[in-house]
This record gives C-alpha cells, sequence and structure tokens, in this order.
C-alpha cells in the first residue's frame, strides 16, 4: 500500500447552486428548487466510513443553515467541516467588503453549528485569481489558516496557470496562510487537472489512478481530491443552460462513485487540516 497521506474535499452544495446554471437559476430562487445535498452528503458519508477514509467538507453558508443536523453529523463523524462561503459568488462578482461580509457570515454559521473554529476556506469555481488575490489578505485576517482555491491550470471561469501546484505557504502584508492547490499532472508543458470534479468523471480511471500514483511516488506529493455530493447523484433533475455548462455537469454523472471507490481502496486519504499540523 502506498505511505503519501493525499487529501479528500467535498464541496458541500446543491446541484442548482453551481456556477455552470447561475445565469438561469438566482440566488433568490433557491429555495424553490428540490434540494437533495443531505441525501447526497449522507451516501457519501456513508462510503468514508466503509473505507475508513476523513476528509474535509467545504460547507456552503446557506446550505449549513438549513441543514445544520448535517453539519454536525459530518463533525461527529471525525471530518472537518470547512468553508465554502456563504451562497456560491465568485470572488470576482464581489468587493472586499462585500467578500468580507460573505466569508464571516458563512464562518459565523458553521462554527455556531460545531462549536469548534473553522479553519479552512474554498472560494465559489476557485475564483481567486490573479485579480482577486486581495482575498488572501481578508482570509488572514479573518483567522483562516488555510486556503483551497488557486487552481494552477488555463479554465475560462478560473484558474492561475502559474501557481504552484502542490501545498505551499503564501506570505502576504499582514501574514501568511497555506495554500492547498486542487491537483493537477504535468504533460507537455502544460498542467493538466486530474483528481476532481468534473475531470474524475471525464477521464478513465486509470488514467487518474496513474497520475496520483505519479505525483505521490514520482513527485513525492499529496494529492487533492475533490467532489460535489451532486456528481453521485445520476437521478438528479436536469437544469436549463447552456450545452457546454449541462456537458460539463451531466458528463459520466453515474461514474463518479465507483470511481470514488476505487481510489479510495487503493490510496490513503485525510483532511486537508491533518496535511496542515503533518
Amino acid at each position: 500500500m502506498p505511505s503519501m497521506i493525499n487529501a479528500l474535499t467535498i464541496d458541500v452544495e446543491d446541484y442548482f447552486m453551481v456556477s455552470a446554471f447561475a445565469d438561469v437559476v438566482r440566488f433568490e430562487d433557491w429555495g424553490m428548487y428540490e434540494s437533495r445535498v443531505a441525501r447526497n452528503t449522507g451516501h457519501i458519508l456513508t462510503v468514508l466510513d466503509e473505507y475508513n477514509v476523513k476528509a474535509t467538507f467545504f460547507v456552503l453558508g446557506w446550505v449549513a443553515e438549513r441543514y445544520p443536523e448535517l453539519v454536525r453529523k459530518i463533525h461527529d463523524a471525525g471530518h472537518e467541516v470547512a468553508c465554502h462561503g456563504y451562497n456560491h459568488r465568485l470572488i470576482y462578482h464581489m468587493t472586499p467588503d462585500q467578500f468580507r461580509e460573505d466569508i464571516r457570515t458563512a464562518k459565523n454559521i458553521l462554527e455556531d453549528i460545531i462549536s469548534a473554529p473553522v479553519i479552512g476556506y474554498r472560494a465559489a469555481s476557485y475564483s481567486i485569481v490573479k485579480e482577486t488575490l486581495w482575498a488572501l489578505d481578508i482570509l488572514i485576517e479573518e483567522k483562516f489558516l488555510y486556503d483551497s482555491s488557486i487552481f494552477p491550470i488555463h479554465h475560462d471561469r478560473y484558474g492561475m496557470p502559474g501557481a504552484e501546484r502542490f501545498p505551499y505557504i503564501v506570505a502576504r502584508n499582514n501574514g501568511t496562510l497555506r495554500e492547498f492547490p486542487p491537483s493537477t499532472f504535468r504533460i507537455f508543458g502544460q498542467n493538466i487537472p486530474i483528481a476532481g470534479g468534473g475531470y474524475l468523471r471525464l477521464f478513465p480511471l486509470q488514467v487518474t489512478k496513474t497520475a496520483i500514483r505519479s505525483i505521490n511516488e514520482r513527485e513525492e506529493k499529496p494529492v487533492i481530491v475533490y467532489l460535489h455530493p451532486w456528481e453521485i447523484d445520476a437521478k438528479q433533475p436536469r437544469m436549463s443552460g447552456r450545452r457546454s455548462s449541462k456537458f460539463r455537469h451531466y458528463i459520466n454523472l453515474d461514474s463518479t462513485m465507483p470511481k470514488l471507490k476505487k481510489v479510495l481502496a487503493e490510496f490513503k486519504f485525510n483532511t486537508l487540516s491533518g496535511l496542515l499540523y503533518e
């Protein structure tokens, strides 16, 4: 068995909250949609228990407010509860003051529920980009110890392709923060995302496993895997939207759980705070 310990992260949000459908679903209308997040997250918790794996759950404040028992269930099972903001707004659509209010509100909701500090943050759709690096200063001021929002890839909605690929310390004028970038595989001079979300669903399992093994053994670094509860739910309601958005959202939903189980069986995982304090 491999000795390298990786991190498994879950972004706890519902299928209608994603950025891909933000142009057809208003935040004000979220309450009108059938919620499936508690059930899907419960399925993930059951699987993690079967494989004796602990994970970091980045919980949206809006979800936590309506399903506090779900947040307590995550925490009581020994997983880490971290912050995903309040209403899944992209940071580059917010002012610094709006961002501060967003993360402060979500952090307070989560900490009130679990009666413990929340030290980790992940932005909606990895929206800490070159133009929003000021968000790191605010995270430090709001007592976060780590971030997992800077994706070192090219993408139409997010990404900083020149950023570091592996966990590193970000030094700002007001302090430091540990950054945990989602994992990429370096090939032909490009960073290819291989360990989460639509990329996990799109690539054949063997490609994902080979990439994880290479990063663990050849580069001797941990891999950070991410997914969303809606990604295990092939029967979720179908949304309207752009063809590209629907393709990204619905591709291979029925493959997520089988692939996840195979990855959990072969590699070791812990929470991001577990890596932070190693």
